[in-house]
């Protein structure tokens, strides 16, 4: 009878921890009106002595009668060690700033209107191989006593949007980096399941960390959710760490699953697997009462039987 009893309770913590599992997911689809920007970024090669021409296209997408009178300038791109963006500071793998000469540097797109900013860039003979990075800012011009809110890049509170040009330097490269604090939180009282992980690059050009994460329920093989088609991925810069975290968006809020991360950077690749608990404090309460409750009954049973067997 108590084992009986034992196999009831068990069988239904695991019927609530597992009614979650087939929960579906929800996707969300970001717009905004403004200045849209094709492509946001560029990876470029370059050779010492030669000359590389580029371009981007910018629209007016504000959906209104207004036209949209622009500046354009070239500016350094450089992160802090926390991985911060600045469009002011240099460190020395800025020397692309100077390389670059502007087809245009300042126009009125007009209302749905479209236009190409074409770039050239001249390298010196004498360029350093390796990673050399630049932003080339499209910013508003607004009317005299009038402000815009800042899209994307903002700069002196105009609307602005930086193209952000990723530049290899053709010669001894060295491509390397490190991987560090991969992890996969084992037990959740609230939130979403996620992985994380450290990328440093140690070489002397950007590198593209991939971050990859898959999540299975407790008995199966089948997946409940992959970002394997499409990664989170981020470019990191010659002597900066990025922290990463890959979030499966709206996690059950009840669950056991098996857990997969997999980090890969420069041809290194660090994974981990874990099995994973979600389950809410109130849960967790009411599981622990249960125990508490079968423990104090087997007691008093086993107390029962004993008082029988003594007469």
């Amino acid at each position: 009878m108590i084992k009986k009893n034992i196999k009831q309770l068990m069988a239904l913590i695991i019927a609530i921890l597992f009614s979650g599992v087939t929960s579906s997911l929800r996707v969300f689809a970001a717009s905004h009106n403004g200045i849209s920007m094709s492509p946001m970024n560029q990876i470029v090669a370059l050779t010492p002595g030669e000359s590389y021409d580029g371009s981007f296209s910018i629209k007016n997408a504000f959906g209104n009668d207004a036209n949209f009178p622009f500046a354009v300038e070239v500016k350094p791109f450089y992160v802090n060690d926390n991985y911060d963006i600045y469009y002011e500071d240099t460190d020395g793998y800025n020397l692309l700033v100077d390389w670059i000469t502007l087809d245009t540097t300042e126009g009125i797109l007009p209302v749905d209107g479209e236009m190409k900013i074409k770039f050239s860039i001249d390298v010196p003979h004498n360029a350093p191989a390796g990673g050399q990075y630049a932003a080339i800012v499209v910013s508003s011009k607004p009317t005299s006593g009038t402000e815009s809110e800042g899209i994307g890049v903002s700069i002196n509170q105009n609307i602005a949007m930086a193209h952000i040009l990723y530049a290899e330097v053709a010669g001894t490269t060295q491509r390397r980096g490190e991987i560090s604090d991969v992890n996969v939180q084992g037990f959740l009282l609230n939130g979403n399941i996620s992985g994380t992980a450290s990328v440093k690059n140690t070489g002397n050009v950007h590198g593209t960390a991939k971050y990859k994460l898959q999540v299975f329920p407790l008995f199966s093989s089948e997946e409940v959710f992959t970002n394997e088609e499409k990664p989170d991925s981020m470019v990191i810069l010659p002597d900066r760490t990025y922290y990463n975290e890959t979030v499966w968006p709206d996690t059950p809020a009840v669950g056991i699953f098996n857990v997969v991360y997999t980090v890969e950077f420069e041809g290194v690749t660090e994974q981990v697997s874990k099995m994973v608990i979600k389950c809410p404090i109130w849960l967790l309460f009411i599981i622990i009462f249960a125990i508490v409750a079968l423990i104090i009954y087997i007691v008093l049973r086993a107390k029962n039987k004993g008082k029988k067997a003594s007469r």
